[in-house]
């Protein structure tokens, strides 16, 4: 997506070389990233040599406030590598102070209502892990439905791996009359 997308709170634009830091602290918030990677801090390095270029170039969205400007996190809505190009992926990381505000469900739904009325998707996905409860009531509040429960092999598992990953799956026939 190359242009913002707006919500009543939040600007979501693409990624610029700009957000290097933000995505940095993001990514070493060892709560934010307890159900990714444990709560391991991520080398400075791996973010702006990979990480932020990914970014950058991918289906990924910088969150900003539009009060205070500052950068809450990030969205992204992309097709699954190999998988077909119109079931998209959502995705989203946000800075624990932005967590119990409603911006992850906002959005969420904006993107949801950018796959469904400009995309022509046919379905919209999500995956975490079983125990990451915060993330699966955004899902839900999206109206987005359980699907399934699945496991990974992990190399490296980390708590709450054993109980296993969630999809939950939102097609256009099932949206909510207010999430449209």
């Amino acid at each position: 997506m190359d242009t913002p997308l707006e919500t009543s709170r939040l600007v979501l634009r693409p990624f610029t070389a700009a957000d290097a830091e933000q995505l940095i602290a993001l990514h070493n918030d060892a709560e934010v990233m307890r159900y990714l990677n444990g709560g391991k801090p991520v080398p400075r390095e791996r973010i702006l040599g990979e990480t932020l270029p990914r970014f950058v170039r991918g289906d990924f969205l910088a969150a900003v406030e539009k009060a205070s400007g500052g950068f809450v996190g990030w969205f992204h809505l992309r097709p699954p590598e190999g998988g077909p190009a119109d079931e998209l992926e959502l995705g989203y990381r946000l800075h624990r102070a932005a967590w119990g505000k409603g911006y992850a469900t906002e959005g969420s739904l904006a993107l949801i209502d950018h796959a469904f009325g400009e995309l022509g998707a046919r379905r919209v996905f999500a995956q975490t892990m079983a125990v990451n409860l915060g993330s699966r009531r955004v899902m839900e509040k999206c109206g987005m439905r359980f699907v399934r429960t699945f496991f990974e092999d992990w190399p490296d598992p980390i708590e709450g791996a054993e109980q296993g990953e969630v999809e939950y799956e939102l097609l256009p026939e099932h949206r909510h009359p207010a999430a449209s």
